[in-house]
């Protein structure tokens, strides 16, 4: 299968990782919860760790793979003071300032 679209995604924050099984069918995220997230990956989009901190995402129908891309980021989106969560490569996220003492 040739993979025309692509979409990286990173996980910030201490232990958080992801991987796949050994035909990339299942994407397992470690990210801080009591379980870990099992998620079924649609046929039409293939899944890669390249890092247990990096997934890929790729396939030939971009709705499809952004579709994919934006399930695994609602897992655990970036929270707004520390940043930490499941964020685009090269999106940017504005950190609110802390509490003031």
């Amino acid at each position: 299968m040739e993979a025309k679209f692509f979409c990286f995604l990173e996980i910030l924050g201490v232990g958080y990782k992801a991987s796949t099984n050994a035909q990339g069918s299942i994407l397992y995220l470690k990210l801080g919860f009591s379980h870990e997230i099992r998620l079924q990956v649609t046929p039409s989009v293939r899944v890669f760790c390249l890092k247990p901190n990096l997934i890929c995402c790729t396939g030939m129908d971009q709705q499809k793979v952004t579709q994919f891309a934006a399930i695994v980021k609602s897992c655990k989106p970036p929270e707004v003071y520390k940043g930490k969560g499941i964020q685009y490569r090269n999106e940017i996220i504005h950190k609110k300032q802390g509490k003031k003492k």
